[in-house]
């Protein structure tokens, strides 16, 4: 009987907060009520009132669901099938829609909703329809200029184009497939024409997108083994076309099934493992291939990387990780250990060897348990052993190759490796080798090797005097700028503590400005230009080599092209430099009286260098702004490659962060793509990297015109990332500024108001408007009164229960006056829209009239406004009220208001009406009834 009783008191308060507008809480209470429901009959109705609230949360197919399961208790419920039937229109499964209204209609013929719905549906059918037929001669024609032979090139290039657009519509798509477009495509995918391959390879794409029947229909008819050998030409547009739509494909068939594939589709749909599996087996088996371009394998490449692991560790499976693993860590490693000036290994570009050390970072950081990560460890000490106990140099150069991308990629598993027996020693002996290839391959090995403290102090002693020996004696120029880069990263060993410094006061500065003439010389080839910005990636932690590098106008414009060009691997390196040179990193600043007993025990004590003050560092961002930083960012930002890691984009979300804390910059930073930048940044980053992207937009958000800064749809991508800073783990100061962007959202329009209410903002806003925090508590207050232009707000006050009233009243009273104006145009918005309020208002405090006297007191012109407002408000909605308020010095103080001595005409109109209320009411006589009557009241 308790269970049963607890559950039906759950669903009462469900109810009530239903009719309050609170739809979240509804659905709360509804599925508290269903664990403990017993009854059939009753979990019916339950599913049934959650269903209405999803449809208000506009969560369709959560509604479908929950509608179908309260019909399979009860099949003659028609407000269950009314709001399935609503469901199934907006998911545009209009057959079965008309079909549920149509038995709601027969059940309840007089029913006007019913009816409605009806007409509207046979509408929208008969519109489908009409759009299908004209639809099916389109694709029709474009079906027939492809494949007549006669045609000239141009006409079907156009042909094949318009096939891509109907693609992209719902009744296109389904029309190409149906008419065996699919095969058709296969066709175009064998043109030497490299438009229409490229048409073909996008139609195949809204084919896909978002449907997963299709999908697999579509890798099952086309074969992996023509879209990975389309991937894996030598074009590289096609290449990337290609991958775009595996991409699409892999999402199609991951995620196919949370959308809107629900219902009748889902007792027929296979599952779709096979094809994964199947797509994930070519990709694999593209990385060996001599065969394949070496764009199309960097693209293979960076579908594994987006793909296999897992995208939140809170999910436990990640079979689809160790079955790479089993199936093709070998294979990934011999593209990573691949020379290809020794070898006839694949073909390579100079993105390869990182792609493969972001996957193999990725696979690692993806495994559980100390078991997976040894076996891990153990496949990849077997293939590097094997073939650095081959017979000749060959042998142990790939190995080091190989040692040189885990480094790179999963650090542990590259500092085993190098552990193995003979290996540092080979290295330090490869770097003497009279062979440009050994040298370059072992001094790259020395850089990558020197990352740990350890590590570095082991070949300080033992690899500076190689490594200066190798800079200044080698004739080769490639290995010149590698010995230098080694001794960069082995000079930054005491990072950003100016008291430690591993090389002779002004060696730092020396060999940076070596880096910066490499930097600038257009004569070498990219890549070894790119390890001079390595270098000053290491160099950049001493301040007197940021000033120096800021400026060399000349060295950061090459730089920032580096960034632009087509060689990714740039941009982990560029992303640090800039973060050094910004101080956009984490700095904790140590507690003095630690800082006094570790003196005093004669402990180490780090030292800031005096060029890191703050008036440095803002002189340095100028000039980075006006050497062109911001489009460099955007750049690097843009175009899609492993190389960008999370550690990367975290880099660019920090140095955004550090450019736009000047409020005179800001301006710049937009009209240069930076806002536009931010919004990926913001949501595919570290968790720190996401705080600080969003930081970012609340400062521009707040300064700028939000419809400028982020035009057309992008305004409404702003609000995530704005409301993710409302979370007790954010700074106050993070929290002050999301609250000011959203109230500058708020204010608008109506759309964007239900994008934040939408983003379960209003609860958390309303959490921060108890903050003790003077300045929080009032943008918090402010960005509320923005919302309660929308209706669904102000029901959360209309709701009885709660004191959600009672704070503005109080607020309104208080001595801060942003506060005191935030919360009394709050009152002077309900209190107009919502009469009913007025009457509770008394109810809230005691204190109600000194609250509203102190407001018509206010000597600021816009708290009297509001207090006049109110107090109109109140007298308009309820007589009893305008009496006490006639009865106190509201009298008086109106009266003198309404004189207009000193005040807006605005108020003096608004503190007469009230005037005229009263004495509409009878409270008071008019002053021709005063002067007839004498000075009796």
């Amino acid at each position: 009987m308790t269970e049963e009783k607890s559950a039906a008191t759950l669903k009462e308060e469900g109810n009530i907060l239903f009719k309050s507008g609170d739809m979240q809480g509804a659905v709360c209470c509804y599925t508290k009520a269903l664990k403990l429901s017993v009854n059939q009959g009753d979990a019916a109705v339950l599913h049934r009132n959650r269903a209405a609230c999803y449809l208000k949360l506009e969560e369709f197919s959560k509604a479908e669901a929950d509608a179908s399961k309260a019909l399979d208790a009860d099949p003659g419920d028609v407000k269950a099938r009314f709001r399935r039937a609503q469901a199934f229109q907006k998911l545009n499964r209009l057959d079965q829609a008309f079909l549920d209204a149509q038995r709601c209609a027969q059940l309840e013929p007089k029913n006007k909703a019913f009816q409605d719905l009806l007409r509207q549906l046979g509408a929208q059918i008969q519109q489908k329809s009409l759009q299908l037929n004209s639809t099916d001669a389109r694709v029709q024609q474009m079906f027939s200029l492809l494949v007549d032979a006669s045609a000239q090139d141009s006409d079907k290039e156009k042909a094949a184009q318009n096939l891509v657009v109907l693609s992209r519509e719902d009744a296109g798509a389904e029309q190409i497939f149906r008419n065996d477009g699919v095969k058709l495509i296969e066709k175009l995918l064998g043109s030497r024409q490299e438009e229409i391959v490229l048409s073909a390879l996008r139609t195949l794409v809204g084919l896909c997108t978002g449907h997963q029947t299709r999908t697999m229909a579509i890798v099952n008819e086309l074969g992996m083994e023509l879209l990975c050998a389309v991937m894996g030409s030598g074009s590289s547009a096609v290449s990337l076309a290609a991958c775009h739509l595996l991409q699409v494909m892999f999402e199609a068939l991951t995620e196919g099934m949370k959308r809107e594939v629900r219902g009748k589709e889902e007792a027929i749909l296979p599952e779709p493992s096979k094809e994964l599996r199947s797509m994930l087996r070519h990709l694999l088996e593209m990385m060996p291939s001599s065969k394949v371009s070496g764009p199309g394998r960097d693209n293979a490449i960076n579908l594994l990387v987006k793909q296999v692991p897992r995208k939140s560790l809170k999910n436990p499976d990640n079979s689809l990780t160790l079955w790479v693993i089993d199936q093709g860590l070998k294979k990934i490693l011999e593209v990573a250990g691949t020379v290809p000036e020794l070898s006839d290994g694949p073909p390579l570009t100079e993105n390869s060897h990182m792609s493969c050390s972001v996957l193999l970072g990725k696979l690692y950081d993806d495994l559980q348990s100390d078991k997976e990560r040894e076996n891990f460890n153990k496949l990849c000490e077997e293939y590097t052993q094997q073939h650095f106990s081959r017979p000749g140099l060959d042998g142990k150069v790939r190995a080091i190759q190989t040692v040189s991308a885990l480094l790179q990629g999963p650090s542990d598993v590259g500092n085993r490796a190098l552990e193995m027996s003979g290996m540092m020693d080979a290295v330090i002996s490869l770097c003497a080798s009279e062979d440009v290839t050994h040298q370059q391959i072992a001094v790259e090995a020395l850089i990558h090797a020197a990352g740990k403290a350890k590590r570095a102090s082991f070949i300080t002693a033992n690899g500076v005097a190689l490594l200066k020996d190798l800079y200044k004696k080698s004739e080769s120029d490639r290995i010149r700028v590698r010995a230098l880069v080694g001794l960069c990263k082995l000079g930054s060993a005491g990072g950003t503590d100016f008291s430690m410094k591993q090389f002779a006061e002004g060696s730092t500065l020396k060999l940076a400005k070596q880096c910066r003439k490499w930097l600038c010389n257009e004569s070498l080839p990219a890549t070894s230009r790119r390890w001079s910005v390595e270098g000053l990636a290491y160099l950049t932690f001493d301040a007197d080599v940021k000033e120096d590098l800021v400026e060399d106008k000349k060295a950061l414009q090459a730089m920032f092209e580096l960034a632009k060009s087509v060689d990714k691997t740039v941009l982990f390196a560029v992303g640090s430099t800039l973060v050094n040179c910004t101080n956009s990193y984490e700095v904790e600043k140590p507690d003095p009286q630690m800082v006094e007993l570790a003196k005093y025990a004669k402990q180490h004590v780090p030292e800031e260098h005096p060029k890191d003050a703050s008036a440095f560092v803002e002189k340095r961002l100028m000039k980075l702004l006006e050497a062109g930083v911001v489009s460099a960012l955007v750049c690097m930002v843009k175009h899609e490659s492993p190389a960008l890691t999370e550690a990367c984009r975290e880099c660019i979300a920090r140095v955004f962060l550090a450019l736009v804390e000047r409020q005179e910059d800001r301006g710049t930073v937009v009209a240069q793509g930076g806002g536009k930048a931010l919004i990926p940044l913001a949501s595919e980053n570290t968790a720190v990297g996401k705080i600080k992207a969003a930081q970012a937009l609340s400062k521009i958000t707040i300064t700028s015109n939000p419809e400028i800064a982020f035009p057309g749809e992008r305004v409404y991508e702003v609000v995530r990332p704005l409301v993710s800073l409302l979370n007790l783990e954010c700074t106050l100061l993070q929290n002050f500024e999301a609250l000011m962007a959203l109230t500058n959202l708020a204010g608008i329009s109506e759309r964007l108001r239900q994008k934040i209410i939408k983003e379960k903002a209003v609860l958390k806003i309303e959490g921060y408007m108890f903050e003790e925090h003077d300045l929080v508590r009032a943008a918090a207050t402010e960005c509320m009164c923005n919302l309660i232009l929308s209706t669904e707000v102000q029901k959360l006050f209309l709701a009885t229960g709660n004191d959600r009233l009672k704070l503005l009243v109080l607020y309104s009273g208080e001595e801060d006056e942003r506060l005191r104006r935030a919360a009394a145009g709050s009152l002077a918005m309900l209190t107009a829209e919502h009469p009913e309020l007025c009457a509770r208002i008394p109810d809230t405090t005691k204190h109600w009239l000194e609250i509203v006297h102190t407001l018509l007191l206010s000597e600021t012109t816009d708290l009297r406004h509001r207090g006049v407002v109110i107090v109109r408000n109140m007298m308009q909605a309820d007589k009893s009220v305008a009496e006490k308020l006639m009865e106190s010095e509201a009298l008086e103080i109106l009266s003198v208001l309404a004189k207009g001595e000193g005040t807006s005409e605005a108020i003096v109109k608004v503190a007469q009406s009230c005037l005229d209320k009263a004495v509409e009411y009878g409270i008071i006589r008019s002053r021709a009834e005063e002067a007839a009557g004498g000075t009796e009241p």
